[in-house]
């Protein structure tokens, strides 16, 4: 037998079907909304020892919560990842108290766990040029190697995510000098192409087995479908371990170098959190702190004084 209530399973699927509605918000988010609100809602039957229905869910105190805060830090969830579910729920119960009109001060109050915020993991620009240069080795097929260059060089010279460069299709070919890009919550971003990601894509294209289509993925698999984002993480491991790079120089390092990159060279924040398609300044600030982490170090190894 289910935990969760039929009310309670139907008023989460409606909220998930507003956050994707109107609030643009992804699949994959979705799914992980749906998983910590139906963990916190089957928690909430186990505690009251029967099912929570909504006016029960409408009195849910301080108490309870920190019991369930409780509860899943002994599972061993960390303090990022009960901040998440915790903001998942409050989501969840601001909407139910607007819809049912009950007061979620208890649910909203609640604190989440403080947890140190993990800082961008750029490459260095010529540990960025060394990955590119090392994924064109990683196939003898001519046409897989450049489409793997083509993929890499637009995430790190154009700062766009996998499934933003996955996501282009035969109608943005031949790429031109700007891109409409549709990022996270629908969000919509123009970005500069630069002549050498033109150039790899262009290359890759002369060589592309498969025909182009309008309508279908400008980058393909080997059999001619989507090309899928795990062939680029592999092909990516594969070149950061003969460089020796660590584990974090991943395709969304890429993205990180990118910006981190930029604002090095006198980029202006505000142009960049464009460019990245940042929903909140404050997120892109988060690179200034790499930066001046980067200065640090410099200054500790060299000056005279250190």
């Amino acid at each position: 037998m289910s935990l969760i209530s039929p009310a309670c399973r139907d008023a989460l699927q409606h909220w998930l079907d507003s956050l994707g509605a109107l609030a643009g918000r992804s699949e994959n988010t979705q799914t992980a909304y749906r998983g910590d609100v139906t963990d916190f809602l089957s928690f909430m039957t186990l505690h009251y020892s029967e099912r929570q229905g909504l006016a029960a869910l409408a009195r849910i105190t301080v108490s309870d919560m920190r019991a369930w805060m409780a509860d899943q830090r002994a599972s061993g969830v960390g303090a990022r990842s009960l901040a998440r579910k915790l903001s998942a729920v409050k989501s969840f119960y601001r909407w139910l108290s607007e819809r049912e009109g009950f007061e979620p001060t208890a649910v909203l109050s609640t604190r989440a766990p403080k947890f140190t915020k993990k800082l961008p993991r750029p490459l260095a620009e010529d540990a960025a040029r060394a990955m590119i240069e090392t994924v064109e080795l990683q196939s003898t097929n001519d046409w897989v190697s450049a489409r793997d260059v083509a993929v890499v060089t637009l995430l790190y010279g154009c700062g766009l995510r996998i499934s933003e460069a996955l996501s282009l299709t035969g109608a943005d070919a031949p790429l031109p000098e700007t891109l409409r890009i549709v990022g996270k919550g629908g969000k919509e971003r123009i970005v500069p192409v630069l002549p050498a990601a033109r150039a790899a894509v262009d290359h890759y294209l002369r060589l592309c087995p498969h025909p182009q289509a309008r309508d279908k993925a400008l980058f393909r698999g080997v059999r001619g479908g989507p090309l899928n984002p795990r062939a680029i993480q592999g092909v990516m491991a594969k070149a950061r371990m003969q460089l020796g790079l660590p584990a974090t120089a991943t395709p969304h390092a890429l993205r990180h170098s990118f910006a981190t990159h930029l604002l090095s060279a006198g980029g202006d924040l505000r142009a960049i959190q464009e460019l990245l398609g940042h929903a909140s300044l404050s997120t892109t600030q988060a690179y200034t702190a790499v930066d001046t982490a980067r200065l640090m170090e410099v200054y500790n190894r060299a000056h005279p004084k250190a």
